[in-house]
C-alpha cells in the first residue's frame, strides 16, 4: 500500500526494495528479527551471561555434544582465539569445563556443567514475559509450523557453508 505520492506509508517496514527476489526480502526479514532479538536477549540476560556466551552453552546443550574449541568456533562461525576467549569466560564463571578427549588426551574438549546448565535455563526463563507477550500480539500464527520451515531453511543453508 502507498500513499498518493507513491511512498510506502512505513519506510523501512518493507524487508527488502521494490524488485528485490521474495527470498531476499525473507532472510534480509529473519536477519533484521535475528537483530533485534539479539538486543533484546542480551538487555535480559541474567548474571553478566553475554549472548557470545550463552550461545556456546546453547549449542552444546542442543547438541548434547562435548567440542573442541575449534569445532565451536566453526559451528558459531567466529574466530578460534575469539571463541577461546569466549569459553574462558564461561570456565571462569564455572559454566563449562574442558575435559581431555578420549581418544587424544592433548585436545580438550568443552563439556557444560550443571551450573552452565542452569545459567542457560535462566536465561530462557528471562525471555518468557516478551515470548508472552509476543504471542498475544500474533494470534492465529502458527508457530510450530514455523519453525518447521526456519529449522528446513537453516539446515539447507548450514550445508552451502
Amino acid at each position: 500500500m502507498h500513499d498518493k505520492n507513491g511512498k510506502a506509508p512505513n519506510p523501512g517496514a518493507e524487508a527488502g526494495l521494490p524488485g528485490d527476489p521474495v527470498l531476499f526480502k525473507v532472510l534480509t526479514e529473519i536477519s533484521i528479527i535475528s537483530n533485534l532479538a539479539d538486543r533484546e536477549f542480551e538487555r535480559l540476560m541474567p548474571g553478566g551471561l553475554t549472548l557470545a556466551q550463552f550461545g556456546v552453552l546453547n549449542h552444546l546443550l542442543r547438541l548434547g555434544a562435548q567440542q573442541t574449541i575449534g569445532e565451536i568456533a566453526s559451528a558459531m562461525q567466529v574466530a578460534q582465539p575469539s571463541m577461546s576467549s569466549t569459553v574462558k569466560k564461561l570456565t571462569d564463571k564455572s559454566y563449562v569445563e574442558l575435559i581431555p578427549d578420549t581418544e587424544d588426551r592433548r585436545v580438550k574438549r568443552v563439556k557444560v556443567t550443571p551450573a552452565g546448565r542452569a545459567a542457560r535455563d535462566r536465561a530462557v526463563k528471562a525471555t518468557a514475559p516478551g515470548l508472552a507477550a509476543l504471542g498475544e500480539a500474533t494470534p492465529g500464527v502458527d508457530w510450530a509450523a514455523m519453525l518447521g520451515e526456519l529449522t528446513r531453511l537453516r539446515m539447507l543453508i548450514d550445508t552451502k557453508t
